[in-house]
């Protein structure tokens, strides 16, 4: 990690500012600098305990350089992303909010964009969001009042005009760095690479893709991407995880639209004595091809109830090239607080109640 990588100041302070950067965050600064970058997923947590945000993000410490908030994937309801990007910038991790247009529409969005980036969010994910009937509550009202290009193209007028969609001025415009999502193994293949020309036009500076098990079928997509120009105008990071067994393959294939997933790696599993393990070793294999692949600038690991398989994931594949990303370490004075503190308890502990000191008095 550079040690510009960090406010002397504070953790949970921004960066300062370099030129031609549109964040302050450690996320755009890892890709500018041409290093390979690593994000991840935190699954979100059914709960209003912070200390299950903390507990999920900790796992990542020292090996990712983004984590991703979930805004409600797959239309299920979970604790909020800008609840847990308040939670993380607050520790100071470096936070990618999403945010899905399924539910809130330009008014709501637009504040939250700048909520976010007041709390020291440097990344957004625009998303235009899987629909209602997805989810466990399919009686919810869509609101889809954006898509995600039109997402991206509000937030970067905010960013770069200083002004609401209104043409109403902003004192301080959101510094943030802007992302979308790809899904390269989705019909129409070949206007994929067409529509993510779209987005970069629309303020896309980053895009994470879908899952990738088909490593041929991604390359091919990069060879277009980059005939086209897009990675001279966009950082790719491809979506990478571990799938947990044939049987979990399969149902993923068949219940959840847009993953593809190959005959040959469902045989793959099936033929493994451990099929976990082979699932989190196809997932270092993959890695170790895209990551070779021209125009590649990093990896989005997802690893959905397998959280704690993602630093062996990175380690393993060697993609950090001997890097390590930002970790909270140890402040000096840490000891010296717990020292005091442990200090005030003991003498609390064997203090005298006024009782005491009253009756004592009266001897």
């Amino acid at each position: 990690m550079s040690i510009h990588d960090q406010n002397p100041a504070g953790i949970d302070l921004p960066l300062d500012p370099l030129p031609g950067h549109s964040s302050r965050g450690r996320l755009e600064r890892v890709l500018r600098r041409g290093e390979f970058a690593v994000t991840a997923e935190l699954n979100p947590p059914d709960s209003a305990n912070p200390q299950d945000v903390y507990d999920r993000a900790k796992i990542f410490e020292g090996w990712v350089d983004g984590i991703n908030a979930v805004d409600a994937s797959g239309a299920n309801c979970h604790m909020s992303s800008v609840g847990i990007c308040a939670l993380l910038t607050r520790m100071g991790y470096a936070p990618i909010m999403q945010i899905a247009c399924r539910d809130k529409n330009r008014i709501a969005i637009q504040g939250d964009v700048l909520g976010a980036a007041a709390m020291g969010v440097g990344n957004i994910l625009c998303l235009t969001g899987d629909g209602v009937q997805a989810g466990d509550q399919p009686g919810a009202k869509p609101v889809f009042d954006l898509d995600c290009m039109s997402l991206l193209e509000t937030i970067r007028i905010m960013r770069d005009n200083g002004k609401f969609l209104s043409g109403r001025k902003l004192t301080t415009p959101p510094a943030v760095f802007l992302g979308a999502a790809i899904n390269p193994f989705a019909p129409p293949y070949d206007f994929r690479p067409h529509r993510l020309g779209k987005k970069i036009e629309a303020g896309a500076q980053f895009v994470q893709s879908q899952y990738c098990f088909d490593v041929p079928m991604f390359r091919e997509y990069m060879k277009r991407a980059t005939d086209l120009g897009h990675v001279e105008n966009c950082y790719i990071l491809c979506g990478v995880g571990p799938l947990a067994s044939a049987k979990t393959a399969r149902w993923i294939r068949s219940n959840v639209p847009g993953i593809h997933i190959p005959d040959s790696v469902i045989q793959r599993l099936e033929g493994a004595a451990d099929q976990k393990k082979e699932g989190k070793q196809l997932c270092i294999d993959i890695i170790n091809e895209v990551k070779e692949i021209p125009g590649v600038s990093g990896i989005h690991v997802m690893a959905y109830r397998q959280e704690e398989y993602v630093a062996e994931i990175v380690h393993e594949s060697g993609v950090l090239k001997g890097r390590q990303p930002w970790k909270r370490e140890a402040r000096a004075d840490d000891q010296m607080v717990a020292d005091q503190l442990e200090h005030l308890l003991h003498d609390e502990a064997n203090a005298k109640t006024p009782q005491q000191l009253v009756k004592e008095a009266a001897q």
